[in-house]
């Protein structure tokens, strides 16, 4: 790894690394916050978070406010990329296709498998990285935005003994009936909509013998709501099969981070419930 970055901020520090990615197939770059807990020798737990379409680890990390809940609960943020990037990974001139919309899938279709396989670097390459080289445990949760709510969610649902709980601003919880989701969908994925629907957050759930508890907020003056976004049927779906699911909309919020530096600081207390309870 090579430390592109370091800020002190709240006690701890924000760093940015680059790493040659196995997985994606090009250098990654991904952000840590590690806490001042961190700094006596204590090794802590990860909340992941999972970044929408257009973004970078920057969006989240300059724009949210998270780094001082994380401080106060003593938890480490790890912030990845949101797709493959580079002169030789391929990219598409669209907001929902290519550099910036990765989508968290593992792409089958031509040219996008050789980089786009975001969700096993999510799952798999990155956790073994940051559990080797930083001081935390294996207790880990997950959450994101948007495209990163529909990440996380259905990450979360299909591997639920590896995260203690996940929480979603604004997700895209059925990609599969979203024109966002169904073109990404199509690009990295082909026409086969079976092979959509182990990404989709809904379908998932539908048939999950249990999952981790769950945290969804939503606001009500969001342009792409409930259009794009359309969680209430995730939520009855969840009701129907008794998972612990908290669900709130709130009135006047868009889909900015003005929204989420509003409540990330609930959304991470929500985490650190779960995740000292697993310590």
């Amino acid at each position: 790894m090579d430390l592109i970055s370091e800020y002190k901020c709240f006690g701890g520090f924000h760093r940015r690394y680059r790493h040659f990615s196995e997985t994606t197939r090009c250098n990654m770059i991904f952000a840590v916050y590690l806490p001042p807990q961190v700094l006596s020798d204590s090794r802590v737990p990860v909340l992941y978070w999972l970044s929408g379409l257009t973004c970078t680890d920057e969006n989240f990390a300059t724009k949210a406010g998270a780094q001082r809940y994380a401080a106060e609960h003593g938890i480490v943020l790890v912030i990845p990329d949101t797709s493959p990037r580079g002169e030789n990974v391929p990219n598409q001139d669209a907001v929902n296709i290519g550099f910036g919309a990765g989508f968290y899938v593992n792409a089958t279709e031509e040219p996008w498998a050789k980089n786009y396989q975001m969700y096993d670097y999510i799952v798999k390459e990155l956790p073994d990285l940051i559990e080797r080289h930083f001081p935390v445990t294996q207790i880990r949760s997950i959450a994101g935005h948007s495209m990163g709510g529909h990440g996380a969610l259905q990450i979360a649902v299909k591997n639920p003994d590896r995260y203690q709980s996940v929480s979603a601003f604004a997700p895209i919880t059925s990609p599969t009936e979203s024109m966002w989701g169904q073109a990404a969908f199509r690009t990295y994925l082909g026409s086969d909509r079976s092979a959509w629907a182990q990404y989709d957050s809904t379908e998932l759930l539908k048939h999950a013998e249990r999952v981790p508890p769950m945290k969804i907020d939503q606001g009500t003056a969001d342009e792409f709501y409930p259009g794009q976004l359309n969680p209430e049927p995730f939520a009855k779906t969840a009701e129907e099969r008794g998972f612990d699911l908290t669900f709130e909309k709130h009135e006047g919020y868009d889909h900015s981070y003005y929204f989420v530096s509003s409540f990330i600081g609930e959304h991470i207390a929500f985490h650190a419930e779960y995740l000292f309870q697993a310590a």
